[in-house]
């Protein structure tokens, strides 16, 4: 975010709009994925939104117009929130056929991929490596690997009627799933967006140290999410979103409570730490809901919880542009105290 604000010259409102812009692709693409993965496997859908989202990402610093930034954010999004429903739609089946907690595993290779991502933009930033040429790495990564993965993954038979089935709000258990779900991604797009740029403009870090601060956060959130199974095994769904929320809060409450940098790298991580199982405990009981498939129940609450992936972080971009975004950023302690309030009504049915 950083490196954008600068090669752009970009305030806070203007992050914030093309930040909206990925959340616009995201929302679109999330209203057609139950459809697409009712026709099509993971396997198929992978790898061709993993090109478009490389494509994207391998271009933002490429140019100077911010009219081309928002319509990259704009693809971007789109690939991005159709991957992430392919890849939890494949995760669910395989929980499914292997009879036990697996989620929380998968979703800790997805916060282990950004602890070493933000680990290698700052190693990368300290040898004095372009960041553009960092992100045209990353995106031939992002493609080699979707590559890989995608022949290993299953090829379930797909249901191709499925796609005359009505598009619809979603209601019931549904939707407060999504809610929370989307309270809980608002930490994720938070520490994604604005981490660094808080330790650099509010705490006034180097550039290699203010990059530690998503890395803390990823890394704290993979060891969560790398137990989550075998705590999830062994508690139950509503005491485990109890205490994650309340971690969360109390994390972000530090960071932003002592301005010190020690302090700040150390809250994220416990922001990490307590967000780590609420997304994979709410994904897996939606793709599990009886007479609902797999891919419809995913799709349904991750078109409301990456709702709030992409608007919580414009959201808070417009609250710092108006006060501080040390003020933005609290808004990720409301919505983590909201969780932990919810969870009893999420799981009665």
């Amino acid at each position: 975010m950083p490196s954008l604000k600068t090669h752009y010259a970009l305030g806070e409102q203007a992050i914030a709009i093309a930040l909206l812009a990925s959340g616009a692709g995201s929302v679109g693409a999330l209203l057609q994925a139950g459809r697409v993965l009712a026709r099509h496997a993971p396997g198929r859908v992978v790898p061709l939104v993993a090109v478009l989202c490389a494509c994207a990402i391998g271009n933002l610093l490429t140019p100077a117009a911010y009219g081309v930034l928002l319509v990259l954010m704009l693809a971007y999004g789109a690939a991005a929130a159709l991957f992430d429903v392919a890849i939890n739609d494949e995760a669910t089946s395989i929980e499914r056929l292997a009879g036990r907690p697996l989620m929380s595993g998968f979703h800790g290779m997805f916060s282990l991929g950004g602890m070493v991502g933000a680990g290698a933009w700052s190693a990368l930033a300290a040898t004095g490596v372009e960041p553009a040429a960092h992100l045209a790495g990353s995106a031939i990564v992002l493609v080699a690997l979707s590559l890989l993965a995608s022949r290993a993954m299953l090829r379930e038979a797909r249901d191709a009627g499925a796609e005359r089935v009505p598009l619809s709000l979603p209601r019931g258990p549904l939707l407060l799933l999504g809610l929370m779900a989307g309270m809980g991604l608002v930490a994720e797009g938070a520490m994604y967006d604005w981490s660094v740029l808080y330790l650099r403009q509010e705490l006034g870090t180097r550039t290699d140290v203010a990059s530690l601060g998503y890395a803390c956060f990823s890394g704290a959130m993979a060891a969560g999410r790398f137990g989550g199974d075998w705590v999830r095994a062994r508690v139950a769904p509503v005491p485990l979103l109890r205490a994650s929320g309340l971690l969360g809060a109390a994390g972000m409450a530090m960071a932003l409570a002592i301005p010190h940098p020690a302090a700040a790298l150390a809250g994220f991580a416990l922001v990490g730490l307590g967000f780590a199982n609420i997304v994979p405990v709410l994904f897996s009981a939606a793709g599990q809901l009886p007479g609902i498939a797999a891919a419809h129940g995913i799709a349904a609450v991750s078109s409301v919880g990456y709702t709030g992936l992409m608007a919580g972080p414009p959201v808070i971009g417009f609250i710092a542009e108006a006060h501080s975004l040390t003020v933005g950023m609290g808004v990720v302690i409301v919505f983590a105290a909201v969780v932990a309030a919810c969870a009893r009504r999420a799981f009665a049915r």
